[in-house]
């Protein structure tokens, strides 16, 4: 288990990936927090779906890490499609025949890959962290919004909720890449249809079906990030997304042992 770990973490860090990925990153977490500050006098909204979030918001205790709260819906797009490209190249490339050769449980592989890539998006979400709370503090002073809350106990309490909440659901989004890298064992598919899915279907459909947002995992996923709101409870958006991811990936877990290993 610990030797695929390793091998897994070993093309993780390859700079082609590594630095590739952290650069959307900071890119992603700079975009949000730039446009929640530098609009935040805007009538149009500075906040998702036009929802106006002023300085009266941005200067609680909550103010520092709610950039990067906000950010968790992109930066779990991000996670999406290091997981997908990195399950199903597997197959594409050929090597999956390989590693069973050195290590022929299937199940420790799936394993030992899903663990390695969590341990990818925990690097992931703490430098968009560290991005956001300085950007913030950065765009604080030259918007005129107090940080006099940002500094207390409770902003620190803050900051680590905030981070485990988009932590969870930045592997939530990475497990749903996963599992349609397994399903399609394509990186292209895969990655295309979880990015549609996501950023398009599930948008639309909330927008125009009533409610129909509580039983789709991206945009339960996005409620767990910011933690909860006020027409979906955190706990329900946690456990019925994760609902959803499990059950997925046990179905995909049964076809990634049946399975012929060449694409």
């Amino acid at each position: 288990m610990w030797n695929v770990i390793r091998a897994e973490l070993t093309k993780l860090r390859r700079p082609s990936l590594a630095l590739s990925t952290l650069l959307a990153v900071t890119f992603v977490t700079g975009l949000i927090t730039s446009v929640l500050f530098l609009l935040v006098d805007s009538p149009s909204g500075n906040g998702e779906r036009g929802v106006r979030i002023g300085r009266d918001v941005l200067s609680l205790a909550s103010g520092a890490s709610l950039s990067f709260s906000n950010s968790a819906g992109l930066l779990g797009i991000v996670a999406l499609c290091i997981f997908a490209a990195q399950t199903a190249q597997e197959y594409t490339y050929g090597t999956l025949r390989n590693l069973l050769v050195r290590q022929p449980s299937r199940m420790k592989i799936l394993i030992g890959k899903l663990a390695a890539m969590k341990l990818f998006a925990i690097v992931m979400v703490a430098v968009s962290g560290l991005v956001g709370i300085a950007l913030s503090y950065l765009f604080a002073g030259i918007k005129d919004v107090s940080t006099t809350l940002w500094s207390t106990p409770e902003a620190r309490s803050a900051v680590i909720r905030g981070f485990i909440n988009v932590l969870i659901a930045t592997i939530g989004y990475g497990i749903f890449g996963m599992i349609l890298g397994l399903l399609f064992r394509s990186p292209i598919s895969a990655i295309s249809i979880g990015v549609i899915w996501n950023l398009i279907i599930e948008g639309l459909l909330s927008a125009f079906v009533t409610n129909i947002d509580r039983y789709f995992p991206g945009q339960l996923l996005s409620t767990v990030a910011v933690g909860g709101t006020d027409k979906i409870s955190y706990q329900y958006a946690l456990i019925t997304s994760y609902s959803f991811l499990l059950g997925g990936l046990a179905v995909v877990a049964f076809l990634f042992k049946k399975r012929d290993v060449a694409n």
